[in-house]
């Protein structure tokens, strides 16, 4: 499991973290309650650009399809594949084997929440 204090969120509900110029990013858990049951996850291919605040693929649950945004720029370097292939991993533990997608990041890693920042959006626990 990801050390919840270290990491920084979306109003979209993504986490992010970061080690040098790799990001890690996935669900948090608020929205991992929200969904439901996951059974599709639809993840941008490795090699893909991203741009900070675009959708960059779908989550599929037993309640809804949302859209999941980047939460920095930069190229796609790894997928969970484990995620793509069991996607109730995704709601399962978001923050530990769910996570979805790294990406090396292109520029500054700006204008996200800090944990208390997205507990006082949300509500509820990251």
């Amino acid at each position: 499991m990801t050390d919840l204090s270290t990491l920084q969120y979306t109003s979209e509900h993504e986490w992010i973290a970061v080690d040098g110029d790799i990001a890690t990013i996935g669900i948090t858990d608020h929205a991992a309650e929200q969904l439901g049951d996951v059974v599709y996850v639809d993840l941008p291919a490795v090699g893909s650009a991203l741009s900070a605040g675009d959708v960059m693929g779908e989550i599929e649950s037993t309640k809804s399809v949302s859209e999941l945004y980047a939460p920095v720029s930069g190229e796609v370097v790894e997928i969970n594949g484990d995620a793509d292939a069991d996607p109730a991993s995704v709601g399962d533990d978001p923050f530990g084997a769910g996570w979805l997608v790294k990406v090396r990041v292109a520029g500054e890693v700006a204008g996200l929440l800090d944990r208390d920042a997205y507990v006082a959006l949300t509500g509820a626990g990251a």
